[in-house]
């Protein structure tokens, strides 16, 4: 007897199964190595916070100048994100993943060679417009492999490869510097770049839940509602769930502009902004707030860099595995994938808000790694949350100016911190008073988030697709 077809109404989601191009091993080794690149891509962000005192003793740099060296890199790494759609269209993913990654590696060694303060910039500018596209690639390629509804966890994956560059590899980072000197991490994590190519090329496959999946093959019969087709028209309505269950929205198209103005999107990028700002202030100048403002050696304050991030791994996959489960069985987007993050994002920013007013140095570290747990719970549930309105073949694209967007609070965050530490009478008042901004900052994007994302409204607007009663 022939099984009935998964559902794919919005917000009533059931588990919807394999078509049969690939295995879950499969699916998982190669989400896997996906994440382990965006591992090594948030290293080499990362490492600039490790090496900053070293930089700054060499060189004679203030602290406005490393945060402004912090900001620049995300200046470019905003613009980069725009060409994810364009890259999505020249080059197959896994060509488009190699060329970043040598990017990547390249733009490592000019510091090494020459180490002056213009170097230093336009280099980490360089590194910045590379990484740009890639978050939005390697969603794409780790979303190929899960089904809408089953989205959650893989993102959380994802997320957490800034938790583990943080936990593990930051704390390594800190003994190379401290062994070898600065110019040894930069070295290493252009090798670990150029290694992970080599494991790439011969491994990757796009899944089944991918843009070709979704492209109707020629001599197919119509498989796909045209936007605007009534809701209940039979035949071509039924192929066309099924295929959404499959592989996510499967319209020929959708205007960008129409995109890009779905309230999902636009609250998505009010609440995701400002935490990234947050996350960049913390990969810039957490170790020197560990260090000059509570007081902690340097390699005490690479080692517990990661501290945030330990706890920020325990909230991500909790909340997201927590968010798949009940959308599988038919659960609200619009609670699980709005409602929750802005809640999270609201809980971080008090947190940050209240940091001045905590004195004692473990109790400052305490406040600043809850309020980031929850805080760094939003990236899988909004990116889950857009995957969810927007077609297959359009997810690369939207997905790279949703994070390029994203990446305008770090045009801020950095600079602004050096801005306020220096201008502070002490180093720890200083970085108080910066994480207290970007606090009251996530609070204001946190109840503007809490007001509009609703992934099953924007979807059935978008696509005509029934929304959830």
């Amino acid at each position: 007897m022939a099984s009935a077809p998964a559902r794919a109404v919005a917000g009533t989601a059931t588990t919807t199964p394999d078509p049969g191009t690939g295995s879950r091993t499969r699916a998982w080794g190669l989400t896997g190595l996906l994440v382990l690149l965006y591992v090594i891509n948030w290293a080499d962000k990362a490492v600039l916070g490790i090496v900053a005192q070293p930089l700054a003793d060499e060189l004679g740099l203030s602290a406005s100048q490393i945060g402004l060296v912090g900001s620049a890199f995300f200046v470019t790494f905003t613009i980069g994100g725009f060409f994810a759609g364009l890259l999505d269209k020249w080059m197959t993913l896994k060509w488009s993943l190699v060329l970043l990654a040598l990017g990547w590696a390249v733009a490592m060694l000019p510091a090494v060679l020459s180490a002056t303060f213009a170097v230093l910039l336009v280099s980490r500018m360089v590194l910045g417009f590379a990484e740009g596209p890639s978050g939005a690639m390697i969603h794409t390629g780790v979303y190929s492999w899960h089904p809408p509804e089953k989205r959650g966890v893989p993102s959380a994956c994802i997320t957490a490869a800034a938790s583990v560059a943080k936990i593990a590899i930051a704390p390594v980072l800190a003994l190379v510097v401290a062994t070898w000197g600065w110019r040894a991490a930069f070295v290493t994590l252009a090798v670990v770049g150029v290694t992970w190519c080599l494991v790439w090329l011969p491994t990757w496959r796009e899944g089944p839940y991918g843009k070709r999946a979704a492209t109707k093959p020629a001599g197919a019969p119509a498989a796909t509602k045209a936007i605007g087709t009534p809701a209940g028209t039979k035949g071509a309505d039924t192929t066309a769930a099924q295929q959404d269950a499959r592989t996510g929205p499967a319209v020929v198209a959708v205007p960008w502009g129409r995109i890009l103005r779905t309230p999902t999107f636009l609250g998505g990028v009010a609440a995701i902004l400002p935490m990234y700002a947050v996350v960049t202030v913390v990969l810039t100048w957490l170790p020197s707030y560990f260090e000059e403002g509570l007081g902690y050696s340097r390699v005490q304050a690479g080692v517990m860099f990661g501290f945030p991030s330990i706890a920020s791994l325990l909230m991500l996959f909790v909340l997201t595995g927590v968010s798949d489960r009940l959308i599988s069985r038919g659960s609200t987007s619009r609670m699980l994938r709005g409602v929750l993050p802005a809640t999270g994002l609201l809980a971080c920013g008090l947190a940050l808000t209240a940091l001045p007013w905590f004195d004692v140095p473990w109790m400052a570290v305490v406040v600043v790694s809850v309020g980031y747990s929850f805080g760094a719970s939003i990236f899988p549930l909004l990116n889950s949350a857009i995957s969810e309105v927007v077609p297959a073949r359009q997810l690369a694209g939207t997905l790279g100016v949703f994070l390029a967007l994203m990446a305008t609070g770090g045009l801020v965050g950095p600079y602004l911190t050096g801005l306020v530490v220096d201008a502070a009478a002490t180093p720890a008042e200083g970085y108080a008073s910066a994480f207290q901004i970007f606090g009251v900052m996530a609070v204001v994007g946190a109840v503007i988030a809490l007001l509009t994302v609703n992934p099953e409204r924007d979807k059935a607007r978008l696509l005509g697709t029934p929304a959830a009663s």
